[in-house]
């Protein structure tokens, strides 16, 4: 393989971009599934959706935390300075309380860190 890298990087880098396609497509679909699993009973996805339990998170990625209209958010969140970058996402959603604490999201975190991932990647699909 070293040999193919060498010789000819931009076929070898193709190769790796076309087997890439169908693992992250199914991390996709994983992820919608995991979503709606764990987090559809609180959280909708469909952009200035009434909110539910929670806030609609149609366009989270990269929104100031504490911020979305039409959802009453605990103190605690409203002032956490947050904004929701995938990295900020991916360690709230493992343990919300110990990044927000006083936060009202009663979910204890997402440990599987696939599943974690594949929720991520969802969540940034929704723009």
């Amino acid at each position: 393989m070293a040999c193919v890298l060498k010789v000819f990087p931009r076929i070898a880098f193709a190769a790796v971009l076309a087997s890439a396609g169908p693992a992250f497509a199914g991390s996709m679909s994983a992820g919608a599934q995991a979503f709606q699993a764990q987090c559809s009973i609180c959280h909708r996805t469909a952009g200035k959706a009434q909110a539910a339990v929670g806030p609609d998170l149609f366009g989270v990625v990269g929104r100031k935390a504490g911020s979305q209209q039409g959802y009453a958010y605990s103190a605690a969140m409203k002032h956490s300075g947050l904004i929701w970058t995938p990295d900020e996402l991916k360690l709230y959603l493992a343990n919300p309380q110990k990044v927000v604490p006083g936060n009202k999201m009663p979910f204890p975190g997402l440990h599987d860190s696939t599943r974690l991932d594949a929720v991520l990647s969802y969540l940034e699909t929704l723009k």
